[in-house]
């Protein structure tokens, strides 16, 4: 029997992000949950799915935010909060830890968001991750990268998406491109630690991710992402493959990689995004993140298996049991798309519906006009001005109907001599 509306458990949600990549997520958890959405700015979109909120100066200051919530509470208490922004994790940690809920323990959250700490913490562990030596100037990465050996991976200690993330192949290389990573922000400004950049291990393999949701320690893997990766020596995500029969869900060495990793770091409840490199001696801990995954990886999960993510995280933090029982038996996939050259002003881009086969389950125009956008390295995720999604019965089948999508792609725009574009920077 379905609970009537005000019977239905209480989640707090912290921040949605843009609507085309998280609205999916607040739909369906509306369908069981009563949402009080914390934001910085009044709901639009939003309105339809929750039953209030409170708008804030900030949601990233974690002691503010858990005034601001104790104070609601006390009215009527959560049983949950949520947050699905890697920005605002942390903050949402110091929430839960003032209202006694599920991940409540902020310095378990910072050792995810700092990979410096997170490799800290599974060092001496036994399980298995790539040599990583944190610094703070050129001199000390090259020191570094000596040690690691070449070629070996650049990347910022606390951003997401792939930012600043980039491998050299000698020092001469690492000299040109260590102030590429050093000068990569994130989407809101953060305090760097002393020693802000890691100078990693190349480990050689297929990259993965896995979506899993954590109740009481356990973790049960619900979506394994096969990452296409693009513009090398950068590490840009250009698009995911997720199968529901995917071997890897029921891989023994993959499945007690990823319970152990979770003890070491001490995450007991929620839901994360784990990335691992699958190489010749078994799977290699790349970072752990405290969120669902980006990219609308999740998304594809839910037309992959039918688990619907959204429900599954928002029951996990409430304590409730998730339901990851598979009812479909696909494989979705997404394609990002760029321009060819910096600095382009967007007049127009659309697909040819016409063109596209039956396979597209949905396409999307991400850049408006009048915007200025690059590929990577200088557009990095943001560089995107499109999206399509494929579902099929196999990956084989998606990759012909996403090159179908391609191919349907219109751009028209303008390359400009320059410019100082400054694209919004919200977690997708």
């Amino acid at each position: 029997m379905t609970a009537q509306p005000s019977q239905r458990p209480r989640l707090l949600l912290i921040g949605t992000g843009l609507r085309p990549y998280r609205e999916y997520l607040i739909r369906s958890i509306s369908s069981e949950f009563r949402i009080h959405l914390f934001h910085t700015a009044e709901p639009s979109w939003e309105k339809e799915y929750i039953s209030g909120w409170t708008v804030l100066p900030s949601t990233a200051d974690g002691a503010a935010l858990a005034a601001a919530a104790r104070a609601v509470h006390e009215q009527q208490p959560f049983d949950g909060v949520l947050c699905w922004d890697e920005a605002r994790i942390h903050a949402t940690s110091y929430v839960a830890q003032a209202l006694g809920l599920r991940n409540g323990d902020p310095a378990v959250i910072e050792r995810l968001r700092d990979k410096g700490q997170t490799r800290a913490t599974l060092a001496g562990t036994g399980i298995n991750q790539p040599r990583s030596v944190p610094v703070k100037d050129l001199t000390e990465a090259l020191a570094a990268a000596a040690q690691v050996g070449y070629p070996a991976i650049l990347k910022p200690r606390g951003l997401g998406a792939s930012l600043g993330v980039v491998r050299v192949e000698n020092a001469q290389d690492l000299r040109w491109r260590f102030d590429f990573t050093l000068g990569t922000r994130g989407p809101e400004p953060v305090e760097l630690p002393e020693r802000p950049v890691l100078v990693e291990e190349c480990v050689i393999g297929e990259e993965i991710s896995v979506d899993a949701v954590v109740c009481d320690g356990r973790v049960t893997p619900l979506f394994i992402g096969r990452k296409v990766l693009g513009y090398p020596p950068y590490a840009e995500e250009v698009g995911h493959y997720v199968s529901a029969a995917d071997p890897l869900l029921s891989d023994r060495v993959l499945l007690a990689a990823l319970q152990d990793t979770h003890a070491a770091l001490g995450f007991t409840d929620g839901w994360t995004h784990s990335e691992f490199m699958l190489t010749s001696t078994g799977p290699q801990v790349i970072e752990v993140n405290g969120r669902l995954g980006g990219d609308l990886i999740p998304y594809l999960g839910l037309l992959a298996t039918g688990i619907d993510p959204g429900l599954a995280a928002a029951r996990a933090a409430c304590g409730l049991t998730p339901d990851v029982t598979a009812t479909q038996d696909r494989t979705a996939a997404i394609r990002f798309f760029y321009v060819a050259e910096e600095n382009t002003e967007i007049s127009s881009v659309g697909f040819e519906t016409a063109q596209l086969p039956e396979q597209v389950h949905q396409v999307l125009a991400v850049a408006k006009p009048g915007a200025v956008v690059s590929p990577p390295p200088k557009g990095t995720a943001w560089g995107r001005i499109a999206l399509a999604i494929a579902v099929g019965e196999t990956a084989a089948s998606c990759a012909t109907a996403l090159d179908a999508a391609e191919a349907a792609l219109v751009i028209s725009g303008t390359v400009q001599p320059s410019t100082t574009s400054d694209p919004s920077l919200e977690e997708v």
